[in-house]
C-alpha cells in the first residue's frame, strides 16, 4: 500500500471519515497517471495529488460532499492551455477523477471498482480480472458491458535482479534506486560479490545461478539482467529466468555471441517464443560507452518493455507521451 493510502488508513484508525479521489482516465498530456490518488480527511487534511494542483480545490469540494453523505462521483476536468501554463503544463490535458468514501484500512493488491454505469462505487470480485491486472502491473480502466471499472493495482516496487557483480551492475543499481526500485545482485565469485564493489545494491548474494534464482524468485515485477559473459553462469541463469514470470530478461554480449548462445538454448529445448523474450544485447541504441551510460541504456529498455513501448524518439512517436494505462 502506498503512502497516500497508508495516511488514509491512519486517519480512519483515528476515527475520521476519509474520502479517496483516484485518477481513472487521462487524455492528452495529463499531469498525473491513472491510479494517482488524493485523500481528504473529515478534518480537512490532504495527502497525495491528482493533478499537480490545478483541480485539487474542486476535487476537495466533491470529497467533502461525499463525506457528508453524497454518492460516489466521477468528475471530468479539461485542463485548458491557460490553466496548464499556471502549473507548468503548456500542453494541456484532461482527466477523469473518481471520488468515493475510503472505508478499507487494509486494501488488497487489486481492487475492482465500478466508476460509471450501474452500481457506481460497487466493488467487484473477479479472480480472472484481478490476475490480469496483476500481470499488467499498473492501474487501468476496463469496459465491462455497460459499466466502467477501475482496476486499481497497488504493486510493490519493481525489482532489478542482476547476475554478475561487475562495474555495470553497480551503475545499474545506483540508477535503479532513483526509480525507487529494489536491487539484487548475485555472483558465484567471492572476489566480485563484495559490498565494497556493489555499495548501491539492496541485497548481495554469493550464489550460483540456480541458488540465486531460488532465493530471488523473479516475479511479474522483476527485471533480470545477466552481465557475466560466461556460459556456465549465463545459460543456467537465462534458463531459470525464462521459466519465471520476470517481465524483462536481458543479457550482454556481441551479436555473434548472442546467436551462438541462442543456438545452444534452442538445442536444449528452449522455444522460439521464449527466445524472443530475451533482450540481447540488452539496452537501447543510444551510443552508450561507459558503465553508467550502459546502465542508462539498459534501464531505458527495461522501462520501455514494462510500458509496452518500442523505446524510440518521442518526436517520432505516434502514441501519447506518457504510458497508456
Amino acid at each position: 500500500m502506498d503512502e497516500v493510502l497508508s495516511q488514509a488508513g491512519r486517519w480512519r484508525v483515528q476515527g475520521q471519515k476519509v474520502a479517496l479521489a483516484t485518477v481513472v482516465a487521462t487524455r492528452r498530456s495529463a499531469p498525473r497517471p491513472v491510479g494517482s490518488k488524493l485523500v481528504v480527511s473529515e478534518g480537512g487534511e490532504l495527502a497525495g495529488s491528482v493533478s499537480g494542483g490545478c483541480v485539487e480545490s474542486d476535487v476537495v469540494l466533491a470529497a467533502q460532499e461525499v463525506l457528508a453523505g453524497g454518492p460516489p462521483r466521477l468528475l471530468t476536468y479539461g485542463i485548458t492551455d491557460e490553466m496548464a501554463f499556471g502549473v507548468g503544463l503548456p500542453c494541456g490535458g484532461e482527466i477523469d477523477v473518481f471520488v468515493e468514501e475510503f472505508t478499507e484500512v487494509e486494501r488488497p493488491d487489486v481492487t475492482l471498482t465500478v466508476v460509471a454505469g450501474e452500481g457506481v462505487g460497487e466493488r467487484l470480485h473477479d479472480p480472472d480480472l484481478e490476475e490480469a491486472a496483476r500481470r499488467r502491473g499498473r492501474s487501468h480502466v476496463l469496459e465491462l458491458e455497460s459499466r466502467t471499472v477501475l482496476a486499481d493495482v497497488s504493486a510493490p516496487p519493481a525489482r532489478l535482479f542482476v547476475y554478475g557483480a561487475v562495474d555495470t551492475a553497480e551503475a545499474l543499481c545506483r540508477a535503479a534506486k532513483l526509480l525507487g526500485w529494489r536491487t539484487v545482485v548475485a555472483d558465484a565469485r567471492a572476489s566480485f560479490a563484495t559490498p565494497e564493489r556493489l555499495p548501491s545494491a539492496d541485497e548481495l548474494l554469493l550464489a550460483w545461478p540456480d541458488e540465486a534464482l531460488a532465493q530471488v524468485q523473479p516475479d511479474l515485477g522483476t527485471a533480470v539482467v545477466v552481465l557475466t559473459h560466461d556460459d556456465k553462469f549465463d545459460l543456467p541463469l537465462i534458463h531459470g529466468a525464462l521459466a519465471s514470470d520476470a517481465f524483462y530478461v536481458g543479457w550482454i554480449g556481441s551479436r555473434r555471441n548472442q546467436e551462438r548462445r541462442r543456438g545452444i538454448l534452442r538445442e536444449e529445448g528452449v522455444t522460439d517464443a521464449d527466445l524472443d523474450r530475451i533482450s540481447g544485447p540488452a539496452g537501447l541504441d543510444i551510443g552508450a560507452d561507459t558503465p553508467a551510460e550502459t546502465a542508462l541504456s539498459m534501464l531505458a529498455e527495461i522501462l520501455a518493455v514494462r510500458a509496452n513501448r518500442a523505446g524510440g524518439r518521442l518526436r517520432d512517436a505516434e502514441t501519447r507521451i506518457h504510458a497508456s494505462l
